[in-house]
């Protein structure tokens, strides 16, 4: 198992490394260039740029991850192509996304589009808590553990 990280807005990146190390997890973060961090936060954790492109990070984790990896994404397409592949997908509350999620969550955001495209708002996602981070470890570390066992 790797993990591979859509870096570009995780708000849980010191928790991926923390975690990862403690089972030595190797990590990947994909970053664009707009969004990158500086390399000495992360001396554990391999590190991607690539330009700034719409999707070009997507398409760098999707060009890696292998079945049994895991990526961590608050992409519901990107999280789509990842299960697709036979591996797994988390987002960044630490909810898994699987076969009996996904397709609600990409119809959802669907609608969500066509509500903005017709000059509709859609309310933004709650200020992160402490809870939430707890309730990402606490997703990540399940995940891992349930793989850890299959293998």
């Amino acid at each position: 198992m790797r993990i591979f990280v859509d870096a570009d807005a995780c708000p849980v990146k010191d928790i991926i490394q923390r975690v990862a190390a403690e089972y030595g997890i190797h990590t990947v973060f994909v970053f664009s260039t707009s969004h990158y961090s500086p390399v000495e936060r992360y001396p554990d954790v391999e590190k991607i740029m690539v330009d700034n492109e719409s999707q070009a990070a997507d398409m760098a984790i999707m060009n890696k991850v292998s079945s049994g990896d895991l990526v961590i994404t608050g992409d519901f397409g990107l999280a789509s192509l990842v299960l697709g592949k036979r591996a797994f997908a988390l987002s960044f509350s630490g909810k898994p996304y699987n076969a009996d999620n996904i397709d609600a969550l990409l119809f959802e955001r669907h609608l969500s589009g066509v509500i903005r495209r017709s000059g509709g708002r859609m309310k933004g996602p709650a200020k992160r808590q402490a809870d939430d981070n707890a309730q990402f470890t606490q997703g990540l570390r399940s995940l891992i553990l349930k793989n850890l066992q299959d293998i």
